[in-house]
């Protein structure tokens, strides 16, 4: 007995131990009253210290698992163990059909599969290497040194006063009029887009949006089972006289869009255009769901102000953004800035559902925001990217034979084949040979989309990029010399 205890480099060993008797004594394997060795003993038996054996017995005594016994020492105590008839359910035949639906479109599940060894053009996520760890250390230890107690307990539903004070103050210099605007923190822009499609009324049942558009946008819109209406996009954005066209015949519920750095085409929607959405939208009195998607990373041309910024005093355009795309991902921290009436009413939806977004998380982020770090970052990484992303343009033009590209800026491009070319059939052939990238079908409204894919270089070497481009582009040239 006992010879089956291993022990894990990184982890106090007393936890450990503590554990493995505390498994034994569950399982059944050491029975009630059954004496323990002595502290000396297991301790020559495992090979560790009799201080490491007399604090794991210390802490299953005050569990309740262990007894002492003056003179006599350490025995089981009573432990309740049933075990119930054994069953085994098939649980597909009880899961809903939304959780079907969710598994169907689930790309991480079904998606092609690929090892860190290939090239892969797949994520639009920030490079981790540019993450500016240091600074966001300090941002930590100085914020646990002003009020560790208070961020370590439960939060607000709405979110972390300093950051939407911060918040509010940073999409007004970016042009928003924020009087009777207010904020709410989510965790990321999905649980945004999620909570305001679980709290609007769904009238008609149909949403209208730029035709590609955003895959997990997509996603909720048909897990919250919504029509689908697509507007194709041009070089400047989204066709405005074929969105006119769809208003004056539908009803809609809301509009969902991304007008700077669009997921997938890359494209940033014209200034003019900008207000002939807004003109079209106002007049017909429809909410606008506006994806706030990467508008830092502009690379040249002038700042254009957010349809929010248009929008001016008047609180139909509902504004979702986070630092995801550029800064850090895995503090999942997003935000939503709309009128207070709705937000009074979001916020309830949002403590019902997960309480409250990390107050470690957003307290931290406030005090990087805060002390300067973001500015000093995003020209590091403004740099870096702009380099990865001239650099990708200028090799598709050179290797790949393609009908239009897109990208204006961002993490991503978007590469238009010709039409009798199958994107998803060219995946295949280049996964063989060790790129992988996403086909455009997956972000289309419609079945469309099927001669298009997304290029995203931001986790990429120069020399991956360089290497990836040529592979995909010499497949393309042979898939389309044997179709001649």
């Amino acid at each position: 007995m006992f010879n089956d205890f291993k022990i894990t480099e990184g982890r106090p060993v007393y936890i450990q131990l503590k554990e493995y008797l505390k498994r034994m004594i569950t399982n059944g394997h050491l029975l009630e009253h059954q004496k323990l060795p002595s502290t000396r003993e297991l301790g020559s038996l495992l090979s560790i210290s009799r201080n490491t054996v007399l604090t794991a017995y210390a802490d299953l005594e005050q569990e309740g698992l262990i007894y002492a016994v003056k003179g006599k020492g350490n025995f089981v105590s009573h432990v309740e163990i049933f075990k119930s008839p054994s069953i085994q359910l098939n649980w597909t035949e009880k899961v809903n059909e939304q959780t079907f639906l969710a598994d169907e479109l689930d790309l991480m599940k079904h998606g092609v599969r690929w090892n860190k060894e290939m090239i892969s053009f797949n994520s639009i996520a920030p490079d981790e290497k540019l993450f500016d760890v240091e600074n966001f250390k300090r941002a930590f230890l100085n914020r646990m040194s002003i009020e560790g107690d208070i961020v370590l307990n439960y939060g607000y539903a709405k979110g972390y006063k300093p950051l939407i004070e911060y918040l509010l103050h940073y999409m007004e210099i970016k042009g928003v009029d924020t009087r009777n605007k207010d904020v709410l923190i989510t965790n990321g822009f999905t649980e945004g887009l999620d909570i305001i499609l679980s709290s609007l009324n769904k009238k008609s049942g149909r949403v209208i949006c730029e035709n590609p558009t955003n895959d997990s946008a997509l996603k909720l819109f048909r897990l919250h089972g919504y029509e689908i209406d697509g507007i194709e996009m041009e070089n400047d954005g989204v066709n405005v006289s074929q969105l006119e066209t769809f208003l004056s015949k539908k009803e809609y519920d809301f509009a969902y869009l991304i007008p700077s750095y669009h997921n997938p085409t890359g494209i940033v929607t014209s200034s003019k255009k900008r207000k002939e959405i807004m003109d079209l939208f106002s007049a017909y009195q429809l909410p606008i769901v506006e994806n706030g998607f990467n508008e830092e990373l502009r690379y040249s041309g002038s700042h254009l102000a957010s349809l929010a910024s248009f929008a001016g005093q008047g609180n139909h355009v509902i504004y979702i953004s986070s630092f995801s795309k550029i800064l850090f991902p895995g503090i999942r921290v997003g935000w939503i800035v709309a009128d207070k009436e709705l937000i009074y009413y979001l916020e309830s939806v949002k403590r019902a559902r997960t309480i409250h977004t990390s107050t470690l998380d957003q307290a931290v982020l406030y005090q990087y925001l805060n002390d300067g770090y973001f500015e000093k970052y995003i020209k590091k990484a403004k740099s870096v990217y702009k380099k990865k992303y001239e650099l990708t343009v200028h090799y598709c033009k050179q290797y790949i034979p393609f009908k239009r590209i897109t990208g204006d800026g961002g993490l991503h491009l978007f590469i238009e084949l010709e039409n009798h070319i199958d994107s998803g059939k060219l995946l295949e052939k280049c996964y063989q040979k060790g790129v992988v990238f996403l086909p455009g079908n997956v972000f289309h409204t419609d079945s469309s989309g099927n001669h298009t894919l997304r290029l995203g270089f931001s986790r990429l070497k120069e020399r991956e990029i360089i290497q990836g481009i040529k592979i995909i582009g010499d497949t393309l040239k042979i898939i389309m010399e044997a179709k001649k």
